[in-house]
Formats: C-alpha cells, sequence, structure tokens
C-alpha cells in the first residue's frame, strides 16, 4: 500500500535541499546544531555579567578613593588601572590560567579549585579589566556632579559619608550610564577570546561548527547573527534604564 502524500515532510525535504546545494549558506546545518550556539550565547552572556557585576563591586570603591585623592591609596588605584588597560585582555586571561599554574603554593591552595578551570580563568579576566575600565568611568561620574550638589549636603548638616551615600553617588551613577553601556559592548566583543582558553562562547560555538563540517564562514556568520541580537538588547535595556533614571532631569511636558 503506497503511503499518503506528507505536504510537510516535503516542504521541510525542499527547504532542505535549497538550504545544502542553492542557498549561499546552509542554515538547515546551523540550525541543527542550536544548542552549540546557545550554550555559547549563554556562556558569553555570564562572563558579560560577571565582569560588569564583580568589576564594578572593584571598581567603586576605587574610584571613590581616586575621586578623594587619598594619597597613597589614590597612586595605587591609578597604577592598577594602568597596568590592566595598558595591557591585552587575552594577556591577562592567558598569566591567570597558565602562569599561576605554574606556581605550587596556588596549586595547593583553596583557590585552585577556581583557577584550574578556564571558564573562571576568563571570568576573573573579565571582572579585572572591566573593573580598570569603570574605575575611570565612576571617577569621571563623581567629577561630573554639581559642586552646588555637594555644597548642599554640607549646608543642611550631611556628613561627607551620608552625602556620598545619598546624593553623590546615585547622581554620579546616573551620568555613567552611557560609558556603561559602552564598557558592556566593548566586554561583549571581548569575549570572544574565551574561546583561546577552549571555552565556547559565541565564537566558539562558530568555529566549532565551521571545523566540525569543513564550513569556511557559516559558523562566523550565525556568530554574528547572535552578536548583533545581544547588542541590540543590551542598548535598548540601558536606553530604558537611563530614560527611567534621568528622567526628573527632562523638561516638563516630554
Amino acid at each position: 500500500m503506497t503511503p499518503a502524500p506528507d505536504p510537510i515532510a516535503d516542504i521541510l525535504a525542499a527547504i532542505k535541499t535549497f538550504s545544502e546545494t542553492s542557498a549561499p549558506i546552509d542554515f538547515v546545518l546551523i540550525l541543527s546544531h542550536w544548542d552549540i550556539f546557545l550554550q555559547g550565547m549563554l556562556n558569553t552572556v555570564a562572563l558579560v555579567l560577571i565582569g560588569l557585576g564583580f568589576g564594578a563591586v572593584i571598581a567603586l570603591p576605587m574610584a571613590i578613593a581616586r575621586w578623594q585623592g587619598t594619597p597613597v591609596v589614590s597612586s595605587l588605584v591609578g597604577a592598577f588601572v594602568y597596568v590592566f588597560r595598558g595591557t591585552p585582555m587575552l594577556v591577562q586571561a592567558y598569566l591567570i590560567y597558565y602562569g599561576l599554574a605554574q606556581f605550587e603554593a596556588v596549586r595547593d591552595s583553596i583557590f585552585w579549585t577556581v583557577l584550574r578551570e578556564p571558564w573562571w580563568c576568563v571570568a576573573i579576566a573579565f571582572a579585572i579589566n572591566s573593573a580598570a575600565y569603570q574605575v575611570e568611568i565612576y571617577r569621571g561620574g563623581l567629577d561630573a556632579v554639581p559642586r552646588g550638589e555637594i555644597e548642599a549636603t554640607i549646608a543642611i548638616g550631611m556628613t561627607r559619608t551620608m552625602a556620598l551615600r545619598h546624593l553623590i553617588l546615585p547622581s554620579a551613577l546616573r551620568r555613567c550610564l552611557p560609558m556603561i553601556a559602552n564598557e558592556s559592548l566593548f566586554l561583549l566583543h571581548g569575549s570572544a577570546i574565551a574561546s583561546m582558553l577552549t571555552v565556547i562562547d559565541i565564537l566558539g560555538a562558530g568555529r566549532k561548527l565551521n571545523a566540525q563540517y569543513y564550513l569556511a564562514y557559516e559558523g562566523f556568520l550565525a556568530a554574528t547573527l547572535i552578536y548583533m541580537v545581544l547588542v541590540w538588547g543590551i542598548t535598548r535595556i540601558l536606553a530604558l534604564v537611563e530614560r527611567r533614571t534621568m528622567r526628573h532631569l527632562q523638561p516638563l511636558g516630554t
């Protein structure tokens, strides 16, 4: 008995044939390996969030110390910023992953459970590198707080700590949002180095697909598309946050 024709199966077969023979890229092959790109995207997003989050935790106290001009601490922070902004993040990741492993004291310490994993070494490199850039971002935001606002806190009897906590720092952080948006995009683009340490990020997923099927560019085109979608999402989210936090500075009626 002849099986009944299945129009859906015929359409899918036609699409697959077109993808393999006539289309400029084999998009069916790419879609069939969505799990690799999903893993790469999740790793990339996690690394960027860790870099921004822990970088901010490291950078804020340093930025405040640098803004206040504490002699010794400010010099040490300046040296930290110079070193980690003046060297490529890939070199820093290599030094953390390969360099620290050469010391027996590190291998015997409790930190070895983290430092032996390439994923965490990349995350640490991201956090430290991002912190170096965020220090200058936050310091610039603190410098941008109008002098009149600071003098007003003194006039109402606030201590320096209270003024910093309730007015100066929130005002500075709002002004830093556009620069933080740029830093998040730079960190997203810099995340491509993760694949150099065997971590499957977005670029690593594309390279894996190309190597597995001897492709020239399909994996890279898919990675490019995912990067563009993530950039669009980040810019939209941060633009929304910026509008909401700076609403009080907008003219009435807008």
